[in-house]
C-alpha cells in the first residue's frame, strides 16, 4: 500500500450534526492537540451560514486565530459555494475542500442545488481557488449510495470524477456520505479513478453507518488511495442525509496502521486523549473503539 495521509475532519464533520454548539475555546483546544499529534491535515470547519448551521458559525474566527500559530498540520476548510470561497480566501485557508453529491436529492437538501448545477458551480469555484494560489480538493459525495435514492449509478459517479479531472482538479475524495459502501465497491471505484488518471490523489471519506467502515478504509488503501478522512472518537454524520452516523475514528485507524509499523510518527496517546475529552464533553459514549479499550502496546 502507498504511504497514507490522515485528514482529521472531526472539527467539521464530527461537530456539524451535534445539537449543541461547542464553545470556540474548546474547539481550539481539540484542533491544536490533533494538529500537533502528527496527523497531516485538520479540517477546521465549513464556510456556511451560521443561522443555518450554528455549529460552524465560528469557522472564520477559528482560522484567524490558528493562522497566527502556524500549526504543524495543514488546515482545511469546506466551501459550498462562491460566497464560502470568498470567506475562505479572506481568512487564508491553505487547503480548500469542495464537493458535489452524486445524489440529486442529497445535493438539493445539502446545497439547494441539483447535481448538474452544483457540479458546474463547484468546478468554477475550485478553479478560482486554484487561481488564488490555494490547494484544492474536490469530492464526490454519496458516491457509494444514498439514503434517499438508494444505489447511485457508477457511471454518474465516474462522470463527476471525469469532469473534475478534465478541469485539472486531481485531488479527489470519494465520500461514503450515507455509509452504504462495501469493500469490493470501494476498491473498484478507487481503481477506476486511478485508471482515468494515474496521477490522481484519491482520498476516501468513509462513514461507519452499517459497520463496514474500517473494512472500507482498508479496501481504499489497498486500491491506491493516498489519504483517509477520519474523525476523533468516530464522531460525525451529515445532517442532510437520511441516517447520519459517525466516521471511522482517527485513533482507531492510526492504531491499526501502527500495529503494522506504519505512521509511527503520529502521537497515538494524544489522539486518544482528544477522543476521550470529546466524549466527556458530550457526556456520552462515542463509536470509536481504541479510546475506550486502550491501545495494544507494541
Amino acid at each position: 500500500m502507498r504511504p497514507i495521509l490522515i485528514h482529521e475532519v472531526g472539527p467539521r464533520d464530527g461537530l456539524q450534526a451535534e445539537a449543541t454548539v461547542v464553545p470556540t475555546d474548546v474547539k481550539l483546544d481539540w484542533i491544536r492537540r490533533v494538529a500537533a499529534s502528527g496527523v497531516d491535515i485538520v479540517q477546521v470547519g465549513s464556510f456556511v451560514r451560521g443561522d443555518k448551521l450554528p455549529q460552524m458559525a465560528d469557522t472564520d474566527e477559528l482560522f484567524r486565530i490558528l493562522a497566527k500559530e502556524h500549526p504543524r498540520a495543514v488546515l482545511s476548510g469546506l466551501v459550498l459555494n462562491e460566497k464560502g470561497l470568498e470567506r475562505a480566501l479572506e481568512v487564508g485557508v491553505p487547503l480548500i475542500c469542495l464537493g458535489v453529491s452524486a445524489s440529486d436529492t442529497h445535493s438539493r437538501k445539502n446545497t439547494g442545488m441539483g447535481t448538474d448545477e452544483a457540479q458546474r458551480r463547484i468546478i468554477a469555484t475550485a478553479l478560482a481557488a486554484k487561481q488564488a494560489g490555494r490547494r484544492v480538493q474536490v469530492s464526490v459525495q454519496s458516491a457509494f449510495g444514498c439514503g434517499f435514492e438508494g444505489a447511485i449509478p457508477e457511471v454518474r459517479v465516474l462522470g463527476i470524477v471525469a469532469a473534475y479531472l478534465d478541469a485539472g482538479l486531481t485531488a479527489i475524495s470519494l465520500a461514503d456520505t450515507a455509509g452504504h459502501a462495501y469493500p469490493e465497491q470501494v476498491r473498484r471505484y478507487v481503481q477506476q479513478v486511478l485508471e482515468l488518471d494515474a496521477a490522481a490523489e484519491v482520498t476516501a471519506h468513509i462513514h461507519d453507518t452499517f459497520g463496514l467502515g474500517m473494512a472500507n478504509v482498508y479496501g481504499a488503501m489497498e486500491a491506491g488511495a493516498t489519504a483517509i478522512e477520519t474523525s476523533f472518537g468516530g464522531l460525525g454524520g451529515c445532517p442532510f442525509t437520511k441516517v447520519a452516523a459517525g466516521n471511522v475514528a482517527t485513533e482507531d485507524l492510526v492504531h491499526g496502521l501502527q500495529r503494522a509499523g506504519r505512521r509511527t510518527d503520529i502521537d497515538l496517546p494524544a489522539l486518544i486523549g482528544v477522543a476521550r475529552d470529546v466524549a466527556t464533553h458530550f457526556g456520552r459514549e462515542l463509536p470509536g473503539r481504541v479510546h475506550r479499550a486502550g491501545p495494544i502496546q507494541p
